[in-house]
């Protein structure tokens, strides 16, 4: 790992796997340090925005931390239905090897991560997608994608939380409002919340 400066109130852990970057996320967020304003993690890295006092408290927190155990915070649980009749479904299943039922299967049995967020607000790219289902994008984007589409990119699983371009293969939709911001809690998914898929018909 290697710490970047970012101006006065921030430093830049660069992990050398998402995996890392989920502990050190979980262990500086379950240690409570008083002056942290916010975690902001990324597909390999942790920005960790903090005053300098506090900043050198998390570095000395992950210097001596066990990341191959990191702690469990107890993590928010989000179930989402899905109506699985995306137009890629069928080319997820033929590149696949498999039939659009096993995509479904497959795509429904694990229980994901939020691994972080961004591209759009709400949108939060989920890690433990399983080995069949980690395909390239697509290779000419859709301009236009829309609202609650879940979609497959490389070792990520995600919903779009709104209509915008983009390039992920869609296996369904969702009706779950994934951003609202007039909510009190805008974003329904958060970096460390666990996320599981329930086909609907």
């Amino acid at each position: 790992m290697r710490w970047r400066r970012v101006g006065e109130h921030a430093s830049l852990l660069e992990c050398e796997s998402l995996a890392q970057v989920n502990a050190a996320r979980a262990t500086v967020a379950a240690a409570n340090l008083a002056g942290v304003v916010e975690l902001v993690p990324g597909a390999r890295s942790l920005l960790i925005e903090a005053d300098p006092g506090t900043l050198l408290r998390a570095r000395e927190l992950l210097a001596s931390a066990d990341l191959d155990h990191p702690p469990d915070p107890h993590p928010r649980e989000v179930t989402l239905d899905v109506h699985y009749d995306g137009e890629d479904l069928e080319l997820v299943a033929r590149d696949a090897g498999l039939s659009v039922d096993d995509v479904v299967a497959l795509h429904t049995e694990p229980e994901y991560t939020v691994a972080f967020t961004g591209f759009a607000p709400g949108f939060g790219y989920l890690s433990g997608l399983p080995e069949p289902l980690r395909q390239s994008r697509l290779d000419t984007p859709r301009t236009r994608v829309p609202a609650g589409s879940v979609g497959v990119a490389g070792e990520f699983t995600g919903v779009y939380p709104r209509s915008s371009p983009g390039g992920w293969r869609l296996l369904g939709h969702t009706d779950a409002t994934l951003f609202d911001a007039r909510a009190e809690r805008p974003a329904l998914l958060a970096p460390g919340d666990r996320v599981r898929f329930r086909r609907v018909r």
